[in-house]
């Protein structure tokens, strides 16, 4: 797995570190959430044995990873903001997750990014993440940011996720958009969840996903 286990940081800088992506020969990528698509939905996980992964998600990933495809975490992670848990909690869970990717399949993750922060009117109440971000999906933030720093082309790219806000993210950073039934998935396409968004694809689960990406 990549050390990229990022929270925010100042785009200028970012721009200063790392040179212009190459956009003709960029990298395509899967970006893929993780509650409700990676691991089982369980809301706020706040012992580490309760991250579980969906069943077939580790030989999904390791499907992607066998076809050259680099694997990307985009996730919100509202808990620190929130003072459920120290941001170290959550790096601890992503070291969980890849553990079982790779136990499970050999699977690994290329980079993951997350976002701790919550604006105080959407329930931020620790100071040192309760403020607006760029990263919080659906801002595009976080795809941006692995952009520059991996050489990755948006456009070719795919967006996983079991949420409205996974979609209009990827709409908004422009790469296709692919909605999965597991988690809040089914609830997202009845209407209960969210907003109606229009997918690029609706998919039963990551591993139904990763074999319309394949064909595509």
């Amino acid at each position: 797995m990549n050390s990229d286990q990022n929270s925010q940081q100042n785009p200028q800088q970012n721009s200063q570190q790392h040179p212009q992506p190459d956009l003709q020969n960029g990298r395509p990528a899967v970006f893929l959430d993780r509650d409700g698509v990676l691991n089982i939905e369980a809301g706020y996980i706040y012992e580490l044995e309760n991250l579980n992964l969906i069943p077939g998600v580790a030989q999904a990933v390791r499907r992607l990873n066998d076809r050259g495809l680099f694997c990307c975490l985009v996730s919100n992670q509202s808990g620190p903001a929130r003072g459920y848990y120290p941001r170290s909690h959550v790096d601890n869970l992503h070291e969980r997750l890849c553990r079982l990717l790779h136990k499970e399949a050999g699977a690994r993750l290329d980079a993951i990014y997350y976002c701790p922060d919550l604006s105080p009117p959407e329930g931020g109440t620790v100071a040192e993440f309760a403020r607006w971000t760029a990263w919080r999906k659906p801002n595009t933030g976080m795809l941006v940011a692995a952009a520059w720093e991996h050489n990755l082309d948006i456009r070719r790219s795919f967006m996983v996720g079991d949420k409205a806000t996974d979609v209009d993210l990827a709409h908004n950073a422009g790469c296709k958009g692919i909605l999965v039934q597991t988690g809040y998935g089914d609830r997202v396409l009845s209407g209960a969840y969210q907003h109606q968004t229009q997918p690029d694809h609706v998919a039963e689960n990551l591993a139904a996903a990763v074999e319309w990406i394949c064909a595509a």
